[in-house]
C-alpha cells in the first residue's frame, strides 16, 4: 500500500489539464525514486487502473488517464452536491476554530492577487475545499469526494489561471466563509453550490479538454 499511497499522491500533484501532452509513468524511475522493487510498483499500477486513474497501452506504458470534457462535467456536478452537503452540515457542526482556519488560508491574498505564478493560490483554494469536505463530519461524504479529488485538483489548477478566476473565487470563498460563521446551513449550502457549478460553466466555456 505504501507504493501505492506514493503513487497516487504523485499523479494527485501532476497538472494533467494543463497541457495536451500525455502523462507516462516510468516503471523504473519510479522504482528509483520510491526506493521500492518495481513488483510493489506494477502491483500499484494494477490498483490504479482497475479505479480508472492509469490506463495501460500496450508497447507504450502506462498513462494518466484524463477525463473528458463531458467527463468533466459530470463529476463537477457530482461534487458540487457532495460539497454543498457538506457545507450545510459543517454550518452547524464545524468548531469555530476550523470555521477560522479556513479564513487564514486566505489571510496573504486578500488585499491583492499574487504577483506571480498562481500555484499557491491554487494550493489554497485546494485546501479550503477539502477543509470543508472534512468540516461537514460524514465519513461517507468524505470518501466519496477522495475519488473525484485527483480530476478536482487538476481542474481548479488550470482554472484558477484563467480569465479572471482568482477575483471570482476569492469573492465566493469569503461569502461561504460569511455563511459558515453565521452558521447559516441553507445559505452556505446554496454558495457552495453556486461556487462549484461556476466552475462547470468555466469550464464549459473555456475548459480544453479531450473530447
Amino acid at each position: 500500500m505504501l507504493a501505492y499511497d506514493a503513487l497516487k499522491r504523485a499523479i494527485t500533484q501532476m497538472d494533467i489539464y494543463g497541457s495536451a501532452a500525455e502523462f507516462r509513468l516510468d516503471e523504473r524511475q519510479l522504482s528509483e525514486t520510491l526506493g521500492v522493487s518495481r513488483t510493489p510498483i506494477r502491483e500499484a499500477m494494477t490498483v490504479l487502473e482497475q479505479e480508472g486513474f492509469v490506463r495501460s497501452v500496450p508497447r507504450r506504458g502506462i498513462f494518466v488517464v484524463r477525463k473528458t470534457k463531458r467527463e468533466i462535467l459530470d463529476l463537477i456536478v457530482v461534487w458540487a452536491a457532495l460539497e454543498s452537503m457538506a457545507a450545510r452540515l459543517a454550518a452547524t457542526s464545524a468548531s469555530d476554530e476550523e470555521i477560522a482556519g479556513l479564513r487564514r488560508l486566505f489571510n496573504e491574498f486578500e488585499a491583492a492577487p499574487p504577483a506571480g505564478p498562481m500555484h499557491e493560490y491554487s494550493e489554497a483554494n485546494i485546501a479550503f475545499h477539502q477543509a470543508v469536505i472534512r468540516m461537514g463530519g460524514c465519513r461517507l461524504i468524505v470518501d466519496m469526494t477522495g475519488n473525484l479529488f485527483l480530476h478536482m485538483r487538476a481542474i481548479r489548477a488550470v482554472s484558477v489561471r484563467q480569465e479572471n478566476r482568482f477575483e471570482i473565487s476569492m469573492r465566493e470563498h469569503m461569502a461561504i466563509i460569511d455563511a459558515l460563521e453565521q452558521r447559516d446551513p441553507d445559505l452556505a449550502e446554496r454558495l457552495v453550490r453556486e461556487h462549484t457549478m461556476g466552475l462547470a460553466a468555466h469550464v464549459e466555456r473555456h475548459g480544453v479538454f479531450p473530447e
